[in-house]
């Protein structure tokens, strides 16, 4: 097992508190990893799929009022309100511990606690940081090994003195008034109770990998991100990785597995995969950023996944994976969801079990889903037809070019390159999003989401756009930075781009204007691409629409400016003073006085 004592006084003392029955080391092996699978179809929680059809892959429904992220109740807590920012929930850190306490207390009677050691990053890699997660809950411990490296490997780079986060979880009584989603960046420490959910419960995932790393990474000198990390290889042999940031369901997943057109494809272009969420990014002796995806596991959204829309995530969830509030149909043993090939069988089951057909509506005539929206899958990296070969190196890849994106349908113009690194952080912590169904909420509200990180961000978003900004001091080869939007609609709300393996165009002229070869038009937001500066190669897409695409609006684009104001103006004199230069700057060239 292990000889760290630190880790084993601390297993001992949640032991006291939440009392199971018994206590499970995670070993990582095959056979452990079987085993548990089976105790969970025995139990009811799994449901072995078709063996033929879905080979290697279960079926999990989760409780009916714990189906997303739970903002609300997630907190950080660190000893001064002011370095959480107006941006997080706030509690003192001995509140919230015994808050957490008394639900803890006694929660796991009855039960098994398992404890899973595990690495985000490569085992080793200078990038990696370990954690181990005490949990309640097969489901977990399923998706961690899919997720993570975890395992005997794991306490063996941990020795008898290594650090590690701290990451407590319970499912307690999986209540709502009885949830709550603690992070404790001073001690290095999680806490999450009451809930079930992949993004409250796998604490490796958003809980260390983004809001405690992040706390880390500002202290340490490098950078966590909640980015898609994809390379690019072109006719000649090149590849350029690009790191991309977007709020949850806004398409990371599809455009890290993106397949080009068939026009591109036969000039030789060929996308590659090397993480679909989270990017650790440190700046290397070359004076380049490079990035490291520490995850092992996609764990992505279903709906809307099928053949055109990313058929790299479709071939990789069909073994060894496992599924989350699909629908279910019990004849074959076989999932289905909105967006997927082919129509639903008969006798469906919807997520909440419930007999399921297309076109029924509740009591109050809503369209009922056959899948929740934010039902998921959750499957091994290994397995994606496009995952790089060098998807695992310890030292990362470097970074070309970043983009930023948000779903925005009227606003936001297709492609825009930033000015310059500090004209990029202002961007980017001004971007806007609608609201989509991986976060509680309205969907289709609109919300500010700087660099997609607004629910990640572990400590003063203040302080984090400072970093920001001193890491672009001590990166001596920068990235180019590029805002996109593949939703931007007409007025019959059709999407003016065809989206997709099309975007490649896109990523396409970012990367030559990163090499100094396409062509631009400056506006007061930033370089726009001219129509002949993209790929245009087995397309049919008009000058037209593509000017429609990038039209601006300048009364729209100043009531945006309102907006940004307010939102920075909530973090006081904390603020880095270089975005108030930006955002004036921007007031200037938009009306003309620049």
């Amino acid at each position: 097992m292990t000889e760290h004592k630190e880790l084993l006084t601390w297993v001992r003392e949640v032991k006291e508190m939440c009392q199971p029955d018994k206590v499970v080391w995670i070993d990582g092996s095959d056979e452990q990893r079987r085993a548990l699978l089976a105790e969970a179809c025995k139990t009811g929680e799994f449901i072995e799929l078709n063996r033929e059809k879905l080979p290697g892959c279960y079926y999990h429904r989760s409780a009916l009022n714990d189906v997303a992220r739970t903002e609300g109740l997630t907190y950080v807590c660190t000893s001064s309100e002011e370095d959480a920012g107006p941006t997080n929930n706030w509690m003192a850190p001995e509140e919230a511990r015994d808050k957490a306490t008394a639900i803890f207390a006694g929660s796991m009677r009855g039960r098994t606690m398992y404890v899973i050691p595990f690495s985000m990053g490569p085992i080793g890699s200078p990038f990696s940081k370990i954690g181990v997660e005490v949990t309640d809950s097969i489901y977990v411990v399923i998706n961690m090994l899919i997720m993570t490296r975890a395992g005997n490997a794991v306490l063996d780079q941990l020795g008898t003195d290594g650090k590690f986060t701290r990451c407590l979880h319970g499912k307690a009584e999986l209540d709502l008034k009885k949830r709550l989603i603690l992070h404790f960046p001073e001690d290095n420490t999680i806490w999450s109770v009451g809930s079930g959910y992949g993004g409250n419960a796998l604490l490796g995932k958003k809980c260390l990998s983004l809001r405690i790393a992040g706390y880390l990474a500002r202290q340490e000198g490098w950078m966590a991100e909640h980015m898609l990390i994809l390379g690019i290889q072109h006719p000649d042999g090149q590849i350029d990785y690009i790191a991309g940031a977007f709020p949850s369901a806004c398409g990371k997943t599809n455009l890290a597995m993106l397949v080009p057109p068939d026009a591109l494809a036969k000039k030789g272009y060929k996308v590659w995969t090397i993480g679909d969420d989270i990017a650790w990014m440190r700046v290397g002796p070359d004076g380049r950023l490079w990035a490291c995806n520490p995850e092992t596991g996609f764990f992505g959204v279903v709906p809307g996944t099928g053949s055109k829309s990313n058929p790299n995530a479709l071939k990789t969830l069909q073994r060894n994976s496992l599924y989350t509030n699909t629908a279910y149909c019990p004849d074959d043993q076989s999932v289905w969801w909105e967006g997927c090939d082919g129509p639903p069988p008969a006798n469906l089951l919807d997520w909440r079990g419930e007999p399921w057909h297309p076109g029924m509506v509740d009591e109050h005539g809503k369209k009922l889903h056959g899948a929740h929206p934010n039902s998921r899958f959750t499957a091994p990296a290994a397995q994606c037809p496009s995952i790089s070969p060098h998807w695992e190196d310890p030292q990362g890849v470097p970074i070309s070019a970043i983009v930023f994106g948000a779903r925005r349908e009227r606003l936001a113009p297709l492609v825009y390159q930033c000015f310059n690194w500090q004209h990029a952080v202002y961007v980017a912590a001004t971007m806007v999003s609608e609201r989509t169904a991986a976060a509680e909420g309205k969907r289709g509200e609109i919300r500010h989401d700087p660099m997609a990180m607004l629910p990640f961000c572990g400590y003063n978003m203040a302080d984090y756009f400072q970093h920001w900004l001193d890491m672009g001091k001590r990166i001596t080869h920068r990235p180019k930075i590029f805002r996109v939007n593949w939703f931007r609609t007409d007025d019959d709300d059709n999407f003016l781009w065809p989206g997709f393996g099309e975007n490649l165009r896109v990523l396409l002229w970012c990367l030559e204007r990163c090499h100094g070869h396409a062509g631009a038009i400056k506006t007061p937001i930033g370089y726009i691409p001219t129509y002949d500066s993209m790929h245009w190669d087995g397309l049919d897409f008009s000058r037209d629409t593509f000017g429609d695409l990038h039209a601006m609006y300048i009364e729209d684009w100043l009531e945006e400016q309102a907006l940004n104001r307010q939102f920075l103006a909530q973090f006081g004199s904390r603020l880095p003073h270089e975005l108030w230069y930006e955002h004036a700057a921007r007031d200037h060239r938009l009306r003309g006085e620049d």
